[in-house]
């Protein structure tokens, strides 16, 4: 998903569809919620689930100017609540993934709970 984004916004398209997970759909939607993407919607198409996310631009400029997977498959990263990076002095986000479910960086601290960084958005 990530490479994706990061792809869509190089060649300045607004709108792009992948294959629909679970973390992948949490993943867009705090996304969402913290200005990055305009919108998603999942949905349903001959059995298989989809996701298509609609990009943000400001002045034909993408507003994702830096979008990083941290946790590989070949090596995970897994952080405690004081642990967890601070993306660009708090100017960024990290989406971390924890027992309560995948959440910002900011609200896994407010929580005290450590878990997975997944990516980190800025």
């Amino acid at each position: 998903m990530l490479t994706r984004i990061r792809n869509a916004q190089t060649a300045g398209i607004e709108k792009i569809e992948m294959p629909a997970s679970n973390i992948l759909l949490a993943m867009a939607e705090i996304l969402k919620e913290e200005g990055y993407i305009a919108a998603v919607k999942a949905y349903n198409h001959k059995g298989h689930r989809f996701l298509r996310l609609t990009l943000r631009y400001e002045d034909g400029e993408p507003v994702i100017r830096e979008i990083r997977r941290v946790s590989k498959p070949g090596r995970r990263v897994y952080s405690g609540a004081e642990d967890i990076p601070r993306v660009r002095r708090g100017y960024g986000v990290a989406v971390v993934s924890t027992s309560q479910g995948i959440m910002t960086d900011k609200k896994a601290r407010a929580a005290k709970i450590g878990g997975e960084v997944l990516c980190t958005v800025f």
